[in-house]
């Protein structure tokens, strides 16, 4: 005779936690608000970093290397292109860590790092 499992606590269905009252929906132009865990919460965060980088800066970012959640809400490392070159592996790129509040908004952002786009890390 086997052992029956323990019981797993069920999630919720998203469906199941709207109470109709459309609080949780986005209002176009913002950043949907931070989530505490999870996939939506961090791309909503990278989405956010993003949109509101290029805004100030006025060029699109190329990737975002990094994103975390810090007590305030959230660190990310974007690379954008400050200089495009031919050939693409000249081109000057740089490293900007943005943080972003809970809600997605915009506190701080700072260049970091320069280099170019061919150049490699090594390992120190």
């Amino acid at each position: 005779m086997a052992a029956a499992e323990p019981a797993r606590p069920r999630r919720a269905s998203s469906r199941a936690a709207d109470d109709g009252g459309g609080q949780d929906r986005q209002t176009p132009g913002r950043p949907a608000p931070r989530r505490r865990s999870g996939t939506a919460g961090a791309a909503a965060a990278m989405r956010a970093a993003v949109q509101q980088l290029a805004e100030l800066l006025g060029r699109l970012p190329d990737s975002v290397s990094s994103l975390k959640p810090t007590e305030d809400g959230w660190e990310a490392q974007v690379e954008v292109v400050e200089l495009e070159r031919i050939p693409d592996t000249t081109s000057v790129m740089a490293s900007y860590r943005v943080a972003l509040d809970e809600d997605g908004e915009l506190i701080s952002y700072e260049r970091t790092r320069r280099y170019t786009r061919g150049m490699i890390d090594r390992p120190t």
